[in-house]
């Protein structure tokens, strides 16, 4: 019985793998050349372009808390994330015939419909495929780590690929993150099968989430404490690499050669998170997840300082090669720690509140604060300033922030006196 589901849980979990590659591919090109064609293509300049960000940005946070109740509701139906995928294949039909047009008209209305549209698939939806996957994670046994490798491999196949894609013909990027769509929606319908004998230790008792319970997760004080430590730190840390080629190009005598290191530095980091993320979970399995969330949060610190103080641009490169150990801490350390210092039947609303939602406002504040901070008084002086302030939240996280339940995490194996009978 133990190794036919051994078996089973086994071939039911390449799917999911490669529907991480197919919805992070779409997200790698969108992100990498949308800016570049708007420039190029619908001749946006830097104003209207920003306002398009701002608006993805700005709408997800409507529908973040929406999608997490909604997917808690869901469990493992895949009516919502289906809608997600669906929405993806019409990202090549929208930018081909609708963008300009509606550009034409006024160009606030196409950064609504765009920011609309975009944030549904990605900014907002990307907590839907997270929680999804690491739900099914939870029922197939199998760490939520090692699938997440497929968005890693997406982004360097993105890296290598979109860009002769764009110089052939600038709309093709769009065609094929419609193409990505439409393969990963029919993983979600034939392949991303989840093992309902186990859909226990994903929470399979959501009939009985009512508007109360889900409610009830505001007055939980840990979840306050993750999301100030997701605003301090997370975001921090999305917020410092934004303008961090123009800080590393100024250790060079020309742009064009910092460029060149930092393409070779970029590549280098990618390569070091896709190692890491096989053998991260086994590291958290043994360090627990709340540790591994205090660590990382004492590692962005470093990595900012570092950065700060650094003489020579071989420290800075030294200091962000850490990134490539950072982000697999913290997905690892972030999947499994809320599912268990939480209920996990609100792991989505959870995930998507103290997340995405939290981080996002973060990042909308901070980025404006670091840019006219860079204006008066460099780069360095406002890294110091942000290495201090990750460091402080990092440290109130460690006095506040409650330890999980390991087995509910799947950090250790149930004792048959844990395992739960009707």
């Amino acid at each position: 019985m133990d190794a036919k589901q051994e078996v089973s849980t086994s071939k039911n979990f390449w799917g999911f793998p490669l529907s991480h590659f197919s919805y992070f591919f779409i997200w790698a090109v969108v992100n990498g050349y949308l800016t570049l064609w708007m420039e190029k293509v619908a001749h946006m300049n830097g104003t209207q372009s920003g306002l398009v960000f701002s608006m993805m940005a700005g709408i997800s946070l409507l529908y973040q808390p929406f999608f997490g109740i909604i997917s808690d509701k869901l469990l493992f139906k895949k009516n919502l994330i289906l809608l997600i995928s669906i929405a993806g294949i019409f990202i090549g039909p929208y930018f081909q015939w609708l963008f300009l047009p509606i550009l034409h008209v006024n160009s606030f209305l196409v950064a609504v419909v765009t920011g609309a549209f975009l944030s549904f698939i990605l900014n907002g939806g990307v907590s839907v495929v997270e929680q999804y996957v690491q739900r099914a994670s939870l029922a197939n046994k199998f760490e939520y780590s090692h699938s997440r490798v497929g968005g890693s491999v997406a982004g360097v196949v993105a890296a290598l690929v979109a860009g002769r894609i764009f110089l052939w013909q600038p709309n093709s990027i769009f065609w094929i993150c419609s193409i990505s769509a439409v393969f990963l929606t029919l993983l979600l319908i034939f392949s991303d099968k989840i093992n309902m004998d186990n859909a226990a230790a994903a929470g399979d008792d959501s009939s009985t989430l009512d508007m109360k319970t889900v409610m009830s997760v505001f007055k939980i004080k840990n979840l306050w404490v993750l999301a100030i430590f997701y605003m301090g730190a997370s975001a921090i840390f999305d917020v410092f690499d934004q303008q961090f080629i123009i800080f590393f190009q100024t250790f060079f005598h020309s742009a064009t050669q910092g460029t060149l290191v930092y393409s070779y530095m970029s590549s280098a980091q990618t390569a070091i998170e896709f190692v890491l993320m096989f053998p991260m979970p086994w590291i958290i399995n043994k360090i627990g997840a709340r540790n591994g969330l205090i660590a990382y949060g004492f590692l962005t610190c470093i990595r900012i300082l570092g950065s700060a103080l650094s003489p020579t641009w071989g420290m800075v490169v030294f200091f962000r090669l850490l990134a490539g150990l950072e982000m697999p801490l913290l997905l690892t350390s972030i999947m499994k720690y809320i599912a268990g210092a939480f209920d996990i039947r609100l792991y989505a609303t959870v995930y998507a509140l103290a997340s995405n939602f939290a981080k996002q406002i973060s990042v909308f504040i901070f980025s404006s604060v670091a840019g006219r901070m860079y204006d008066i008084i460099g780069y360095q002086h406002t890294y110091v300033i942000m290495g201090i302030v990750v460091f402080a939240i990092t440290l109130f996280a460690a006095f506040f922030l409650k330890k999980e339940d390991p087995v509910q995490a799947g950090e250790i194996e149930a004792t048959p006196s844990e395992v739960k009978t009707e």
